[in-house]
């Protein structure tokens, strides 16, 4: 997942300075920096103390955008450090690295937030320490995938489709169906994301085409439903011209002609139009997968301070409003709305962001594989399972 911009926060009512006196009146901060013992550093905040002058954050790519990180490190100090990463197992194994004290930030989406959880990579945080929490829409002030035992583990950010991008010059007629990527006519030309995660593409898509094979949750899988969309993706295989990491990898694939079809995020779209690229994206017939992010501190971090302010930024109406409209996806914050059709007249709709529970809850959005399959069974597979077909499908 990925996203960029930013400005000055024109809808705080006071400067995050001013903010932050108040808070540290509150109380002394309960994560310090490195030489806070292991205790106190895995301890929930109190307050936000001053700013370590640093920030290392592991993100989607266009997360950091120097629009909105500028004006951040002007009013707080800290220096935003960010390392892009391409995929979900890439942030856990960024985050694990190190003894997990070099990273104080994950941008991670729901496919590995709970390891993250599980793996003890990450702390619990303070939501009253972000005032703009409150106004995040139900779903995500405390979402399954970064909210366990009452316990927050991390701020939800923004969410998003996983969407079909085509080139409207070489792709005719215009596709409605996900088997556009599966057609041997665009061999050589398709391209889809190098992640497992995939799998849960084709499980949606087999879900709608081949029924008896009785898949109602892409993301819970027998072994034989799990064989199926492994069967599905090896023949993929030979038409795919390239498994994409980074956002950036695709769009140059669009931009050289080396692809003309393929699974992407808003943000590719995004980017490519603003080149005047032909390409158009949509949501196929069989509906789509899809991002719920979150940003999550590390149990070690070393910067908690700066990390919380940040947090704090990013969930300001103002910020959400231009990160959804840089990457194209949908904020948290319900009061990004006016901020977006400032911006953009129209954008709070196009993008859904004052769309019905209904809308955020028809994606299937991305979330780790268990063995647990909802039902009250354990004969679905893990992520581990998931690892392992992606590893053969890709050969």
């Amino acid at each position: 997942m990925v996203k960029h911009d930013s400005r000055q926060q024109g809808a705080w009512r006071a400067p995050l300075g001013a903010a932050l006196v108040t808070l540290a009146a509150m109380a002394i901060v309960a994560c310090g920096g490195s030489g806070s013992s292991s205790a106190s550093r895995t301890a929930t905040a109190a307050s936000i103390g001053k700013g370590e002058g640093k920030l290392n954050v592991i993100a989607w790519e266009g997360y950091t955008d120097p629009k909105w990180v500028k004006p951040f490190e002007q009013q707080t100090g800290c220096q935003v450090n960010a390392k892009y990463a391409g995929s979900s197992d890439e942030m856990v194994t960024l985050m694990r690295q190190g003894g997990g004290s070099q990273y104080d930030l994950v941008s991670a989406s729901g496919d590995a937030s709970l390891r993250l959880i599980r793996g003890g990579d990450v702390q619990a945080v303070n939501v009253n320490l972000i005032p703009d929490w409150v106004n995040f829409i139900p779903q995500l002030k405390s979402p399954p995938h970064n909210t366990v035992g009452g316990k927050h583990y991390g701020v939800s950010l923004q969410w998003g489709p996983n969407s079909l991008l085509y080139d409207t010059s070489k792709v005719t007629p215009a596709p409605t169906s996900w088997s556009v990527i599966y057609d041997p006519r665009y061999r050589g030309r398709i391209t889809v994301p190098d992640n497992p995660i995939q799998i849960a593409d084709a499980a949606l898509y087999l879900s709608k085409h081949q029924p008896s094979l009785g898949i109602s949750d892409p993301y819970e899988l027998t072994a034989s439903q799990l064989d199926a969309a492994k069967q599905l993706l090896k023949q993929q295989r030979p038409l795919i011209k390239k498994y994409w990491a980074l956002a950036s990898d695709e769009i140059d694939l669009f931009r050289n002609g080396d692809a003309v079809v393929g699974a992407a995020w808003p943000y590719q779209t995004n980017t490519l139009q603003a080149d005047k690229a032909p390409v158009k994206d949509m949501i196929p017939s069989e509906g789509a997968t899809g991002w719920a992010d979150t940003w999550m501190l590390s149990a070690h971090a070393q910067h908690p301070n700066c990390a919380y302010q940040w947090m704090r930024w990013v969930s300001t109406p103002k910020v959400q409003a231009q990160q959804a409209l840089s990457f194209g996806e949908t904020p948290a914050n319900t009061t990004a709305c006016p901020f977006m059709d400032q911006i953009e007249k129209g954008s709070c709709a196009r993008y859904h962001a004052n769309a019905p529970a209904s809308y955020f809850d028809s994606i299937r959005f991305w979330k780790t594989p268990t063995t647990d399959c909802g039902n009250g069974r354990n004969d679905c597979v893990d992520y581990g399972a998931w690892q392992q077909a992606w590893t053969e499908v890709k050969g």
